[in-house]
Parts: C-alpha cells; sequence; structure tokens
C-alpha cells in the first residue's frame, strides 16, 4: 500500500461495489460526528463484518492477511516493540528482515502509528491486517510471558481491580476485572513461568486472608509468589473466561480447558474449578501437545523387564493392563507401547479421557459424557471398526471390563488402566467389579505397576541447587513390576485368592517388586533410597 494513496477505505468499498452510495454518506457523517476512524464506523454500524472488511483490504490493497492463531512468533521479533506501543497502536510484530518488521495491525491506514514505531525502534515497518480479537490474544499470549510472576504481582493496582472480602460482585464485574491487562498478565505469566519449571500442575488455592499459589513439579506440590487476596475474584474469573467456564457459577464445580503459544510451543490447559469455604479453587493441569512420545527403553524399564514386555507386546491378543495411581505415568507407558507397535499393517483405535497427545496413524477417541459417549459405548463402537489393537483409557466398571476382555477374547491386543496398588492387585480388583475369575485366567497376559520417582539433579548430585529450586532432585523416571500370569498364578486368580498370595507366586516365579526395581536405580546412583521409600511406602 503507498502512502501516497488519494482514496480511503471508504471509498475504495464504494468503487467496488461493497458499500453503496446511502451507505457511505451515513458512514461519513458518523465519522465526522464520532472522531473516529472509517474502519471503526464500517463496523459498528454493521456496513461489513471485519473478516469481510480484513479480507477486502488483503484482495485490493495488496496487503498481507496474516492468520495469527496458527501463527507462530519468535520472541525475539516481539522484544522489538515495547508492550505499551503495541497496545497503543493495536498492533504485533511478526517478521524481522534486515531493517523491515512486519506488523499485524487492527487498522493498516494508521500512518501515525507506523511512524512513531518507526521513530522508537529504527525499523521500517511493513503492514499486514489481522481481525481485532487475532491481535488481542497475541498480544495477551506473547506480552504477558516477558519478566517474572512477582514483577507482575507487585504491578497490580488494587485500587482499580481490587475486590474486598465478602463483596458481592456482578457479572458483568466480574468479566470486566478478568480483561483487564494486569490480571491478563498475571494469569498468563502464571501458566508461563508453570512451564517453564517443567510443572506439570499449578494450584490456585483460596485461604482465609491468602490466595496461595503453587505448582507441582516432579510430582510435589512447591509454593510460589501469591498475589493479594483482593485479586483471587480477578485471578479466578480470568481463568474461567480463558476456560469457557460460567463466571456467575460458584457454587457447583465446573470444568474447561484452553491453550496457550509459548516459546513456539503449543501448550493444551485443562482446567478444574470446585467451590470451598473461601472461594472457588483451581487446578490447571499441563500438557506440551508438541511432546516428542518417548520410546520404552526411555521411560525407566530395566533391561530384563523391556525384553519381557517386547515379548508380550508381539502377542496378537489377550489383556495388558498397566496399573497405578494418579500421576505414576501409565499413560505415557500407553503411549510408549502403542508407539513402539504402530506399523501400517495394524489397525489401532483409542478411546481416552481426555486424548493427551496425537500418535501419528493411530484412531482417537475421547469420552464425552454429554452425548453417552462412555468408556463402555465407545469401546462397543470401537469394535465395529475392525480394529487389531485397542487402547482403553481406564477400566471403571463392570461393563468396560467385560466388553474389554470379550475383545481380548475374539482375537484383539487390548491396552487398560486400573488403579491399584501393585501388579498382583490387578486381578482381585476386576473380581472386585464383578468380573468372573475365569475370564481374567484365560484373557491377561500382561500385568504392569508403575510409579515416578524423582531422579538427582545432574548438576549438584542431590546437593540442592538453583535448577533444581534447591530439592535435589531434577525430572523423573519410572519404576516398574512386571506380572506374567502363569499356570499357579491362574488357578490362584479361580479360587479368588488374596492379592498377598498372587504377590507371593509372582515374586517365585521370577517377578521383581517395585521396591527391587527402585533399589536397582538408587545402586546405579539415579536417585535416592529415601526417594523410592517415598513412592513405594504402601508396599514397604
Amino acid at each position: 500500500m503507498s502512502r501516497k494513496e488519494k482514496k480511503s477505505l471508504g471509498e475504495i468499498l464504494l468503487e467496488q461495489g461493497v458499500i453503496s452510495q446511502i451507505q457511505w454518506q451515513e458512514v461519513q457523517e458518523e465519522e465526522r460526528r464520532a472522531d473516529e476512524p472509517v474502519r471503526k464506523v464500517l463496523l459498528r454500524l454493521g456496513v461489513i463484518s471485519e473478516e469481510d472488511l480484513v479480507n477486502f483490504i488483503s484482495q485490493h490493497m495488496n496487503i498481507p492477511r496474516i492468520e495469527l492463531n496458527n501463527y507462530l512468533i519468535d520472541s525475539k521479533v516481539i522484544e522489538l516493540i515495547p508492550e505499551d506501543l503495541a497496545r497503543k497502536h493495536q498492533l504485533i510484530p511478526i517478521l524481522k528482515i534486515g531493517k523491515s518488521v512486519t506488523c499485524a495491525m487492527v487498522d493498516v491506514f494508521n500512518i501515525y502509528a507506523m511512524d512513531e514505531i518507526s521513530l522508537k525502534t529504527g525499523l521500517t515497518i511493513e503492514p499486514a491486517v489481522a481481525t481485532e480479537e487475532e491481535i488481542k490474544k497475541a498480544l495477551d499470549e506473547q506480552y504477558t510471558v516477558q519478566g517474572s510472576m512477582s514483577d507482575v504481582i507487585k504491578g497490580l493496582d488494587e485500587h482499580k481491580i481490587g475486590v474486598k472480602e465478602g463483596e458481592d460482585i456482578e457479572v458483568d464485574r466480574l468479566k470486566g476485572i478478568g480483561e483487564e491487562p494486569p490480571v491478563i498478565k498475571l494469569v498468563n505469566m502464571m501458566v508461563a513461568q508453570a512451564v517453564r519449571e517443567g510443572a506439570s500442575d499449578i494450584h490456585v488455592e483460596p485461604e482465609e486472608n491468602l490466595l496461595k499459589v503453587r505448582f507441582r513439579i516432579d510430582g510435589i506440590l512447591h509454593e510460589k509468589d501469591s498475589p493479594p487476596k483482593h485479586f483471587q475474584s480477578a485471578i479466578i474469573s480470568r481463568i474461567k473466561i480463558l476456560s469457557d467456564m460460567n463466571i456467575s457459577e460458584r457454587r457447583r464445580p465446573q470444568d474447561g480447558r484452553f491453550q496457550m503459544k509459548m516459546d513456539n510451543r503449543q501448550i493444551d490447559v485443562r482446567v478444574s474449578s470446585v467451590p470451598t469455604v473461601y472461594g472457588e479453587n483451581m487446578v490447571m493441569r499441563l500438557l506440551d501437545t508438541s511432546n516428542i512420545i518417548l520410546g520404552l527403553d526411555q521411560i525407566g524399564f530395566h533391561k530384563d523387564i523391556l525384553e519381557t514386555y517386547r515379548n508380550i507386546l508381539k502377542k496378537p491378543n489377550g489383556i495388558i493392563l498397566v496399573t497405578g495411581p494418579t500421576g505414576s505415568g501409565k499413560t505415557t507407558t500407553l503411549y510408549a507401547s502403542l508407539n513402539s507397535i504402530n506399523t501400517p499393517d495394524k489397525g489401532i483405535v483409542t478411546i481416552e479421557d481426555p486424548v493427551e497427545y496425537r500418535l501419528a496413524g493411530v484412531r482417537q477417541m475421547q469420552i464425552n459424557p454429554d452425548v453417552d459417549l462412555t468408556f463402555a459405548n465407545g469401546l462397543r463402537s470401537i469394535l465395529r471398526q475392525d480394529p487389531d489393537i485397542i487402547m482403553v483409557g481406564e477400566i471403571r466398571d463392570l461393563e468396560t471390563a467385560e466388553i474389554a476382555i470379550q475383545a481380548a477374547l475374539t482375537g484383539h491386543l487390548v491396552f487398560a488402566t486400573l488403579h491399584t496398588n501393585n501388579a498382583s492387585g490387578a486381578m482381585a480388583r476386576l473380581i472386585d467389579l464383578g468380573v468372573e475369575p475365569f475370564l481374567l485366567s484365560s484373557s491377561i497376559i500382561g500385568v504392569i505397576a508403575q510409579r515416578l520417582i524423582r531422579t538427582l539433579c545432574k548438576e549438584c548430585q542431590g546437593q540442592g541447587c538453583k535448577v533444581c529450586l534447591n530439592t535435589g532432585y531434577k525430572g523423573r523416571n519410572g519404576i516398574y513390576e512386571l506380572l506374567i500370569p502363569n499356570d499357579e498364578i491362574r488357578q490362584l486368580t479361580m479360587s479368588k485368592s488374596s492379592v498377598e498370595e498372587i504377590q507371593k507366586a509372582a515374586i517365585n516365579s521370577g517377578m521383581k517388586t517395585l521396591n527391587d526395581d527402585g533399589m536397582s536405580k538408587v545402586e546405579q546412583g539415579m536417585t535416592s533410597k529415601e526417594e523410592i521409600l517415598r513412592v513405594t511406602q504402601e508396599e514397604a
């Protein structure tokens, strides 16, 4: 676009027949009356939609159309233009070549904005066009991850957006304070800091006189800089806005999700809210969707266990159970298992809650109770899809268990998770659900129990340093036990023997327990004895 262009946007729209002469006259009159740019008047009067206007500008004025929702921006480019200027002129830098920087703009006709930024930066501004919503979202995502959370907390102004304890707040005000730039910055900074520190969860916990923020890192919760109590409503409202939750509903649990782009990574955030006596407690689970699925040889299997497990994976049918408490890495093991046998000649279908990572070549379903898509109903549908291999996110009830077993008995290899303390407890758990023992003895071909252990920090060897937040640990690995049912274990299952009897038979047949595997990792210098005792204390 040449800056010498004499025709205005409205005149070009009129010339191209997009608006009528009467509409153009109305726009001109309103422009003079309201003293607003033509673009804003066109949209406010509803003469043209923003999407149509953006596309028109791109097509007829030779200005690139940038869809910012699908655009990854280098953080170094963002640093070229100060946040206050970017927000003032509703633009965001997206690409630097030589001495010019391309900026996605709401108003590409704002020559004064381009001149001011060019003067401040010493760069030539090349305009691109995007919608106001796209640019606002990009500004919130890109600029709010700069700096530290403690700096943002210090900068909050309680007189503008703070809410007194017990104050009755209208929904419109809740929405308003949830969209204030300092609040947006704080919440985005919270997520950004958690991602950088390798956290899996963020806890925002209202207490009587404070709002506590904690990150779960390597399985352990760590307290972080907490914002003042009077910003509780604003922060929770912001999280609910992002998660598409009902802001006005504060008495019932809610679930939601949102995504953030950070350092060229897509972060999927699952949000849970529950009411407590001091306000809504929020937990955000962070999933880096760009994570590479690990191989079986990378998740901590001892070589003997790995060799045996690979042999089981070669079997054409049967059930493989992965057990352990929430957060023990079961999903990672399942994905690594599927990845190791995912070949073009096999059909693999999963049903999960939720689908955490995408697996190439695998058809993945997510349960949806609102439309009666449960594990059981989904599993029935999967069986009509001619699969070779099936993964069930979790066996929670008798119906799902029986369908999974029937699938295994009719020629399918089935993977599923179960909540038990050890591998030997899987049989008892399924019997408790109501499964007939003879079905278990003929269908289950392997049971893995696992835990995640913290590994010693390589920088300080467990002494504690800045890298490991003075804990002595950095990163996690798995410990495992693998039970392979033999004739004795099948007979014990048929007779509904105790978990202890099955465990004893499994050990006698050569099974290494979780504690055994853990102590071998202590001997290797990977972790500490205290850490193994911490995660296996129920078996100690």
